[in-house]
């Protein structure tokens, strides 16, 4: 077996000290608000945000950084609220952290789907797969997160992760040929309960 494909899990595995756990994406305002209220509508909205959000942003991000390019500053400018950015950038300092005092090495600090990009180039894995189970990482902790505020059940949760995987895979091989010309997100709703938490007077969530 390849243990490059455990690795990547590991990174991507919620017992990785990234703090995920903390943040909604404003999922918390989605549901505080009622825009989601059970599986159906958590379902639809997690399938915006990956493929026409930050799903397929953060996807293409990493695919190109793992081809070499440099693009950190490009992902703190298409964080659409400065909670986005917070969360980009709080998880990949602690991405990296963790990475190198396991490796050694001294990755600089990037956003998350960039430093992930960057320590992936030293795997012997796809960009697609490693695009795909990034997202699914991503997606997993809304998930959880649905679980816990809607309330979801844990079987509910996890059947709207599995109606998802045939999305996940889509937008991971779209990634996988998109330039940053082609680059661009149409979720408006999710931006703006992502806007709306920032002053939301209780939150639960960092984001």
């Amino acid at each position: 077996m390849n243990t490059d494909l455990l690795t990547l899990t590991q990174w991507l595995s919620p017992a990785f000290p990234l703090g995920s756990f903390a943040y909604s994406h404003g999922l918390e305002t989605a549901i505080a608000s009622g825009d989601v209220t059970d599986a159906q509508t958590l379902q639809a909205w997690l399938r915006v945000v990956l493929t026409q959000g930050t799903g397929i942003v953060d996807a293409t991000l990493l695919c190109r950084t793992m081809e070499g390019q440099d693009l950190g500053n490009v992902a703190r400018a298409l964080a659409a609220s400065r909670e986005r950015l917070e969360e980009a950038e709080a998880q990949g300092a602690a991405f990296v952290d963790t990475v190198n005092k396991i490796t050694g090495d001294a990755q600089a600090v990037a956003p998350l789907p960039v430093a992930v990009g960057v320590a992936a180039r030293s795997l012997s894995l796809s960009t697609e797969d490693v695009a795909a189970l990034y997202l699914h990482a991503f997606i997993s902790n809304l998930v959880s997160a649905a679980v816990r505020f809607v309330p979801l059940g844990q079987s509910a949760g996890q059947a709207v992760l599995s109606a998802l995987h045939a999305d996940i895979a889509e937008t991971a091989r779209r990634a996988v040929t998109m330039t940053l010309d082609d680059l661009g997100a149409a979720a408006p709703g999710a931006d703006m309960a992502a806007m709306k938490h920032e002053t939301q007077d209780v939150r639960i969530f960092k984001t």
